[in-house]
């Protein structure tokens, strides 16, 4: 699963390499994000690909009495988000979640007592996307729309089996070929990406 990300791009670089501009350039910050905060994030969305926008992980779907599902909506399983009542009415929402390392925990013991975490990167560094659903939300009380998105996940190929042994699932990595093909919905599938990781 993916549940902790970096983000530690410039904006500059972030534009340079998405060729997209910053909607909220002033508010982003590069850090490292917990999840289960339901921190704002970069995201570049089908429907505005010029733009660099800032959206909350945590896709809160339009039905959506409150904000408390979004702690179980940080990951959405790609084999079945056309099932998922969460996601079933946004899989046409795609998104492309800017990053350049997530981490995961290795169990070193059958209980998983003892993890070790590893922060996983592309072997250059650079900036990559996570394939995403997107969402926005009506705030029933203040009337405030919430843009939310989930991270796509599917099973752990190579590397990825060896560290996220317990579960054996994956972020959806797009390679910079299939980013446009993914937004446009010309592709479901992960291509194997080469990545590396470092104990931390």
């Amino acid at each position: 699963m993916c549940f902790h990300s970096q983000q530690s791009k410039s904006a500059q670089e972030l534009k340079h390499r998405f060729k997209a501009k910053f909607e909220d350039e002033e508010e982003f910050r590069p850090e490292v994000y917990n999840g289960f905060r339901f921190p704002k994030t970069p995201v570049i969305t089908r429907s505005d690909v010029g733009n660099i926008q800032l959206f909350s992980w945590g896709l809160i779907p339009h039905w959506a009495k409150d904000n408390s599902i979004r702690k179980s909506t940080l990951n959405a399983r790609i084999e079945t988000i056309h099932e998922k009542p969460s996601f079933r009415n946004v899989v046409h929402n795609r998104c492309l979640v800017l990053a350049d390392g997530f981490f995961e925990w290795k169990w070193l013991d059958e209980a998983g007592k003892k993890k070790q975490k590893y922060l996983i990167t592309m072997p250059d560094n650079d900036a990559f996307a996570f394939a995403g659903l997107y969402s926005h939300w009506t705030d029933r009380n203040t009337g405030e729309i919430i843009s939310t998105y989930t991270i796509l996940t599917t099973e752990a190929i190579g590397l990825m089996r060896e560290i996220h042994n317990s579960k054996k699932r994956m972020p959806v990595i797009l390679d910079r070929a299939n980013e446009q093909l993914w937004l446009s919905g010309q592709t479901d599938t992960l291509h194997e990406i080469e990545l590396i990781a470092i104990e931390v």
